[in-house]
This record gives structure tokens, C-alpha cells and sequence, in this order.
């Protein structure tokens, strides 16, 4: 019988947040699928991020803020967790220059990697909990739904990006009914 010498946890963490974690990058492809090089990496807006940043800024984030977080709280009893500043990500260029598909590529390879991670955990660690200085108090669990929140706002900002750059000024004559 294969598998006799893996153990496996009586159960495993189950949270609707994960699903939504997971689906994410599939969401972001569909968006992204008539997309030109041109319009990826276009600031619409000087004050607006390009969609070549927005996948940037989702893989600097997944890895320098959530999956450390994540690591902190799996290890560490309440541990206090530092703010994550993108303004001053965007301000330094940590965002710019990045070829979007290597951006893309990097945020699916870490997203895999931390679905992996939280789907072996125990439904235990979802009340794990952290601090932060401004927020305060928050579990595993709290964090989940952020998560997912902050990658519905990015989906959404993709969303309007392909919107107003690839189809909107396709659209001849019925841009006076827009």
C-alpha cells in the first residue's frame, strides 16, 4: 500500500481564504490573456501603476511580507510582525523594470509554495496570533482574509488596467455611449 510511511496530519487546515489564495493566479492569466507587451508594462496614469508592477509588487509582497508572516506565526508564540510599506517599495523602484512575465512567474512559484505550506497545517494554527503596531492583535486566520483581500483589490486593479488599455480604445464609435 503506498503511502504506509507518510504521516499525515488527522486533519488539515480548511479555510475558504486558501481557495481563494489558490485561484488567484488563474484569475490574474484570464485577465491578462490579450494583453500586449506594450499595454503590460504602460503607466496609464503617471500616479497608477503599470500591470508589470501591480505582478511585481503581488511577488514582493507574497514572500517579503505574507509568507513571512505566515512563518512568523507558524514559529513563534504572538510575535510581533513589521509594517510593509509599498509607497516607499514604489518610491525606491522595487516595482519598475521587471519584465512582467518573470514577475508573474515568480508570484505563481511562491503562491504555490505557501498553499502547499498552509495546507499542511493543522486547523489549530488558524488562532495562532501576531501583533502589529499599528493594527494590533490578529490571528492566522484575520491574516488569511487580508490576504484575499489585498489580491481581490490587485484583481480588480488588473482588471481596470486591461479594461482601459487593451479594450476601451478598441472600441470605435461606442466610446460616446462610455
Amino acid at each position: 500500500m503506498s503511502g504506509d510511511n507518510e504521516v499525515m496530519p488527522d486533519k488539515q487546515l480548511e479555510l475558504p481564504a486558501i481557495d481563494q489564495l489558490a485561484a488567484t493566479p488563474e484569475i490574474l492569466r484570464q485577465l491578462m490573456t490579450n494583453v500586449s507587451d506594450f499595454d503590460a508594462v504602460n503607466r496609464p496614469d503617471p500616479r497608477r501603476w503599470s500591470i508589470a508592477e501591480v505582478l511585481e509588487h503581488l511577488a514582493h509582497i507574497e514572500g517579503g511580507m505574507f509568507r513571512l508572516r505566515l512563518d512568523l506565526i507558524v514559529n513563534q508564540d504572538n510575535p510581533t510582525v513589521e509594517p510593509y510599506d509599498q509607497n516607499q517599495f514604489d518610491a525606491e523602484g522595487a516595482y519598475s523594470g521587471r519584465d512582467p512575465e518573470d514577475s508573474f512567474a515568480h508570484f505563481e512559484e511562491q503562491r504555490e509554495a505557501n498553499i502547499e505550506f498552509l495546507l499542511d497545517l493543522e486547523p489549530s494554527a488558524a488562532q495562532r496570533t501576531a501583533k502589529h503596531p499599528v493594527a494590533g492583535t490578529f490571528s492566522l486566520e484575520d491574516m488569511l482574509n487580508y490576504w484575499v483581500a489585498h489580491d481581490l483589490s490587485h484583481i480588480r486593479q488588473v482588471a481596470e488596467l486591461v479594461r482601459t488599455t487593451t479594450f476601451l480604445p478598441n472600441i470605435g464609435n461606442l466610446k460616446k455611449l462610455s
